[in-house]
């Protein structure tokens, strides 16, 4: 049987890591995209895997990165968009982005629709990395997508959580009949380097001994994208589908993260802002 071509983003530390590790034990082929050069080498070493790099806070990384990957694997059968991460004061990119906009919604939005063509011949799986800061932060507002109004740092990654979540509904929406199968998930909350950068609260329960007693290790938020990955879609998970613990959890989410209208408006602005 021909070992699928998985490639995971923000996989040289957490729970990207973790599931690679998972995953080469189990004899699948494995694409490692990192930020750190020297950690996201190592892995590759540790592996045997093959590996690229790319800073999401640059676009231009994110288009050659694409060409990289387009050139290399003629068959890509998972896409996994796990990079991500929490920022401290509002910030914006060379590419005139809000820092936690860019690197969580529009790189991976930037990065999928690069891919699409090889995406749609491969009939691949796009699993999306999202979270409940969805529901706890998110208040998505097609006309302030910069986070100019009322910003911080929690709203900020609650909102790029729930555009995770909504473009993962639009593009099995628009590409589904197609043969995407696409799915987002929550990992729980898991001891990694999340936060390192953010002046929010999470640095004190990410980066301070709290983290042994409220956090779970990387190596269970791992399996949660393993499970995605390795499943059946149709049968283990539901397509456009949004997961914690492994359960369709919609309704446990904000009722946002099912609003078409706002669904569609995310993808054609997003798609807009990015010139595709």
């Amino acid at each position: 049987m021909r070992k699928k071509t998985i490639i995971i983003t923000g996989a040289s530390d957490g729970i990207g890591a973790a599931s690679a590790r998972q995953l080469t034990a189990q004899g699948e082929r494995v694409v490692l995209i990192g930020r750190n050069r020297e950690r996201t080498a190592a892995l590759a070493r540790e592996l045997g895997t093959p590996h690229h790099l790319a800073d999401f806070s640059e676009l231009a990384e994110v288009r050659r990165l694409a060409a990289e990957l387009r050139e290399a694997y003629p068959q890509i059968d998972v896409l996994a968009n796990n990079a991500g991460g929490i920022m401290g004061e509002r910030q914006m990119t060379e590419d005139g982005f809000e820092k936690t906009f860019q690197v969580n919604h529009l790189a991976p939005f930037l990065l999928t629709s690069l891919l699409l063509p090889t995406l749609l011949e491969s009939r691949a799986r796009v699993i999306q990395t999202a979270s409940i800061a969805a529901k706890r932060y998110g208040r998505l507002d097609l006309t302030d997508l910069q986070n100019e109004q009322h910003y911080s740092a929690n709203r900020a990654y609650g909102n790029a959580k729930l555009a995770n979540i909504l473009f993962t509904n639009e593009l099995q929406r628009r590409y589904g009949p197609q043969g995407i199968c696409a799915v987002s998930f929550h990992p729980g909350n898991v001891a990694t380097s999340f936060a390192s950068e953010t002046n929010s609260f999470f640095r004190f329960i990410y980066h301070t001994p709290l983290k042994n007693l409220i956090l779970v290790p990387p190596e269970k938020g791992g399996a949660y994208l393993t499970w995605l990955i390795q499943g059946t879609p149709g049968v283990t998970w539901v397509p456009g589908g949004y997961y914690e613990n492994n359960k369709l959890a919609f309704k446990k989410s904000t009722p946002q993260a099912t609003d078409v209208e706002l669904a569609k408006g995310l993808w054609e602005q997003s798609a807009r802002l990015l010139k595709l």
